[in-house]
C-alpha cells in the first residue's frame, strides 16, 4: 500500500511506502470513529485472556486513543500500533506515526544539522537515569542517509511521567526542504533492545514512489474496441 505525501514540489516523490509486521494494525485516526474502533481493536486482542484486569485493558485503550489523538493533532499521516498479552495481567504495545517535517525558510535544510536540532529537542531534557540519547547519521540500503535518535523518556500523561523507549527516524524527501518522521514508542522499556530491533526493521521498509496512474483509451483497446 502506498501513502500520500501531499503538497509535493516539482520533481518530488508523490507517495511512500511503509511495511509493518503482520500483527501489526493501523489506527483510525478519525476523530469521529477513532475512540470506537481502537476498543474494539483491543478488545478482540484480549479475548480469551481473563487473567487480564478489566483496568490494564481500560488503561491500555486510554493510552493508545490518546497517541492517535495526538497523531491526528500533529497532522499525522499513518498511525500503526501493536498490542500482546503474554500471560497475567503482563501487556506488550508498541506504536508507530508517520509525520511530514517542514524546514523552515530560516533554517538549514542539511540532514546532519535538522538531526542535530531534533536531537536536542526531543523529548525535552532526559531524567537522571537514562541512558543518553543516541543520535547518528545512518546510510540504509535503496535509501541513502537518514538520521536516528533512540532515547528512554519520561512522557507526561496527566502529571505522571510514564518512562518510554522511543526511536525516531528522519527520511530527507528528494527534492523539497521536508523530511519525514517515523517515530515509533514503546512503554515496556526492559525490552527496549528488541523493540528497537522491529522500529528499525520497520523504519528500513520506508521507500519513496511515483504512482503511475494507468490511463484507459477511450477510443482503442488491445482487442481494437
Amino acid at each position: 500500500m502506498t501513502h500520500p505525501v501531499t503538497d509535493r514540489a516539482t520533481g518530488a516523490p508523490a507517495h511512500y511506502k511503509l511495511r509493518y509486521p503482520g500483527s501489526w494494525w493501523y489506527l483510525d485516526l478519525d476523530p469521529s470513529t477513532r475512540d470506537a474502533s481502537i476498543r474494539r481493536r483491543i478488545e478482540h486482542q484480549a479475548k480469551g485472556i481473563p487473567q487480564l484486569s478489566r483496568e490494564r485493558l481500560d488503561g491500555l485503550i486510554r493510552d493508545t486513543r490518546r497517541t492517535a489523538r495526538e497523531a491526528y493533532g500533529r497532522g499525522a499521516l499513518q498511525a500503526a500500533g501493536m498490542v500482546r498479552f503474554p500471560g497475567g495481567d503482563a501487556m506488550l504495545s508498541a506504536t508507530s506515526v508517520v509525520l511530514r517535517m517542514p524546514v523552515p525558510d530560516d533554517q538549514s535544510a542539511d540532514l546532519a544539522e535538522v538531526l542535530f536540532g531534533a536531537g536536542m529537542q526531543a523529548g525535552g531534557p532526559q531524567s537522571s537515569g537514562y541512558p543518553p540519547r543516541e543520535v547518528e547519521l545512518l546510510e540504509l540500503p535503496d535509501v541513502g542517509p537518514v538520521g536516528r535518535i533512540a532515547s528512554v523518556e519520561d512522557i507526561d500523561y496527566k502529571g505522571k511521567p510514564v518512562p518510554t523507549a522511543l526511536l525516531h527516524t528522519l527520511f530527507p524527501i528528494p527534492g523539497r526542504r521536508e523530511y519525514l518522521l517515523v517515530s515509533s514508542s514503546t512503554p515496556n522499556v526492559d525490552l527496549k533492545d528488541q523493540f528497537f530491533e522491529v522500529f528499525d526493521a520497520i523504519a528500513g521498509t520506508l521507500r519513496f514512489v511515483e504512482v503511475e496512474v494507468a490511463v484507459k483509451s477511450s477510443s482503442t483497446n488491445e482487442n481494437g474496441k
